[in-house]
C-alpha cells in the first residue's frame, strides 16, 4: 500500500534531541492545522527536555517504538550515528518490526551514503519505503522551520512527503536516488567545518588588530566573505559563547563519514584536528562548533 499526502492521518517522529524535538514540534503544529496527528518517541524518557518541547506543541508521547509507529503512514527519525539509526529502524524492536506495509520512512540523521542505501534495502524487503533527508541550518533553523533539507530517494515518495517537509524547512531539494541526500550533506559539512577555521582566524586577527569583532562580522558579512556561519557564529566566537547549536561531537562524527567517503582533503583534516583538540578540553565535546576557537586560544595560553 502506498499513501499520498492527503491520506496522512498519523505521523511519527523518533528522536527528540536538540534538532529532533524542534522538528517534531513544527510537524505537530502543522498537523493541528492540516488534520494529522503526530506521535513522538525518545529513547530517554525521564525528564528529557525534548519530550516537553514536542508535547507542548501538541505531539503525543509514546513509550515504545511499537506504540509510536503501528498506525503511522510516515515515520521520521533524527538520531545520532549509524548504529543508532540502524537499531531504531532495523533492530529487534525497531520500526521494521511494527510499521505497516507501505509506510514511508524518512531519516533526517547524517549517516553517509552507504548506511542509507543499506537501510533502504532492508526496509524495502518488508514493503517499507525510504527517503534519506539530512538537514542543515542548526537549532535555529529547526526551531524556525527554515532548514535546508537534502533528500535522496524516489521522486514520487519525495513529492508525497514534500508538504510535510515544507512545514519544517524552506530549502527542500531532491538530490537524486537514495543516498544522494547524504552525499550532499557531507559536502555541506566540508564547507561548514572549513568555514569555521576561517572565522576563528579572522576573529583572532581582529582581536590582535584591536578591531571590534561586531564591526568585522557586519562588514565582511556584507561582501564576498558572507556566509550563514559568519552571520550566526562569528559573534559567538568573538564572545566565547559556546552554547551548542550543533555540537562538536556531532561534527566529528560527520567528518569521520566524510573521510570514509573521500581521500586527500587537507582542509577537512585540519578542521577535524582542531575539533578533536577542543573535544578533549573540559566540556568541549558537547559545545557548539564555534568552540573551535578554544583550540587556538589554548595553544596561546602560557604554561
Amino acid at each position: 500500500m502506498q499513501y499520498n499526502q492527503n491520506s496522512y492521518r498519523n505521523i511519527t517522529f523518533l528522536g527528540l534531541g536538540v534538532m529532533g524535538s524542534a522538528i517534531a514540534a513544527n510537524l505537530a503544529r502543522a498537523g493541528a492545522k492540516s488534520g494529522y496527528k503526530v506521535t513522538a518517541w525518545n529513547r530517554t524518557q525521564d525528564l528529557h527536555p525534548g519530550i516537553e518541547i514536542a508535547k507542548t506543541a501538541g505531539a503525543s508521547i509514546a513509550v515504545s517504538i511499537r506504540e509510536a509507529v503501528t498506525d503511522a503512514e510516515a515515520i521520521f527519525t533524527c538520531l545520532g550515528d549509524v548504529p543508532d539509526v540502524e537499531e531504531v529502524l532495523l533492530g529487534d524492536r525497531g520500526v521494521i518490526q511494527s510499521a505497516k506495509t507501505g509506510a514511508l520512512i524518512v531519516d533526517m540523521s547524517t549517516i553517509g551514503r552507504d548506511a542509507a542505501c543499506h537501510i533502504s534495502a532492508q526496509l524495502s524487503k518488508q514493503g517499507l519505503r525510504f527517503l534519506d533527508a539530512p538537514v542543515s541550518g542548526g537549532d535555529v533553523g529547526a526551531r524556525n522551520g527554515t532548514l535546508t533539507i537534502m533528500v535522496g530517494g524516489d521522486a514520487s515518495d519525495f513529492a508525497e512527503c514534500k508538504p510535510l517537509f515544507e512545514s519544517i524547512g524552506k530549502n527542500i531539494h531532491l538530490c537524486g536516488a537514495v543516498g544522494s541526500g547524504q552525499s550532499v550533506k557531507l559536502c555541506n559539512q566540508v564547507l561548514v567545518s572549513t568555514y569555521m577555521v576561517g572565522i576563528c582566524e579572522a576573529m583572532l586577527l581582529a582581536e590582535q588588530a584591536g578591531l571590534d569583532p561586531e564591526l568585522v562580522v557586519e562588514v565582511c558579512g556584507g561582501g564576498a566573505a558572507a556566509s550563514w556561519a559568519l552571520s550566526n557564529l562569528g559573534m559567538k566566537v568573538a564572545k566565547s559563547d559556546f552554547q551548542p547549536g550543533f555540537m562538536i561531537k556531532h561534527m566529528l562524527k560527520d567528518l569521520r563519514l566524510v573521510q570514509e567517503s573521500a581521500n586527500d582533503l587537507p582542509g577537512v583534516e585540519l578542521s577535524d584536528r582542531l575539533f578533536k583538540i577542543v573535544s578533549q578540553l573540559a566540556g568541549g565535546h558537547e559545545q557548539g562548533t564555534q568552540a573551535m576557537i578554544r583550540a587556538y586560544r589554548e595553544s596561546q595560553t602560557p604554561n
